[in-house]
């Protein structure tokens, strides 16, 4: 049932701070993630998004709390963490001049060394993104939205415990985007594969995650299914109950 944690949690982050010279980035955050489920964080600029993924991606160290990906924790096994999850960041790109398939093959060859493995790693990821005969075309020549897709296969190919994925549709049309979100939820259904996204797509958001987290200034306000959100706040959508939050934290 959609919403529902099953079995045991693939994340769960415990008061996660990061505090720079001047600036609380992030304060105590806590929050966790089951099997299968989509979990997104939401927020405005600034706010602690960004700071809070790269922690539970091993990217940056906390000054205080931790998190533990599948039995490992961030702080003090990074490595261990690494071998569970993918991360996918905005800005992610993949190399022009080489063809989509030799990019799936060369980035398998760097999770593995064994060639069976590697092949069903890029069987997995041509299965997923679709692209068909354009992998043998340089990436150069594809579209955002095929570079997209293909990324996101790349990053899913080896079977991670939890997909983190900052702003996966972002610049992409609506048909694309439309593609991303129902090979996300695909995925979680189908596979049991977590995922923590960051998208400032309110609709987006309230399609395909099964909870929410709002954070704002480096505080994590409220997290819940979409529908028991709206009906706490009095809202039509998941842009209202944000709002709301917000404005009410800022009063506060």
């Amino acid at each position: 049932m959609k919403g529902v944690i099953t079995l045991e949690n693939v994340l769960e982050v415990k008061e996660l701070t990061k505090q720079y010279t001047k600036v609380l980035a992030a304060d105590k955050v806590s929050f966790e993630i089951g099997k299968g489920e989509i979990f997104a964080l939401i927020g405005p600029n600034g706010a602690g998004k960004t700071t809070t993924i790269r922690m539970i991606s091993t990217l940056l160290k906390p000054t205080a709390g931790d998190a533990i990906v599948a039995g490992h924790s961030v702080v003090k096994e990074p490595e261990k963490v690494r071998e569970c999850i993918t991360y996918l960041p905005d800005e992610a790109g993949a190399y022009k001049n080489m063809t989509g398939i030799k990019y799936l093959r060369f980035m398998a060859g760097l999770f593995d060394t064994d060639l069976d493995k590697i092949n069903k790693s890029v069987e997995r990821a041509k299965e997923i993104c679709g692209l068909g005969n354009r992998l043998n075309d340089k990436i150069g020549s594809y579209s955002r939205g095929m570079i997209r897709k293909l990324l996101l296969s790349r990053a899913v190919m080896t079977r991670p415990k939890l997909a983190i994925l900052d702003e996966p549709t972002s610049g992409l049309d609506v048909l694309n985007a439309i593609e991303i979100r129902k090979m996300i939820k695909k995925l979680a259904a189908e596979e049991g594969m977590s995922f923590l996204l960051s998208s400032h797509n309110m609709l987006e958001i309230e399609f395909v995650s099964d909870r929410v987290g709002i954070i704002a200034k480096g505080h994590l306000l409220v997290t819940g299914r979409t529908d028991e959100l709206k009906e706490r706040y009095n809202a039509e959508n998941l842009e209202e109950v944000f709002e709301r939050v917000v404005i009410e934290h800022e009063i506060h």
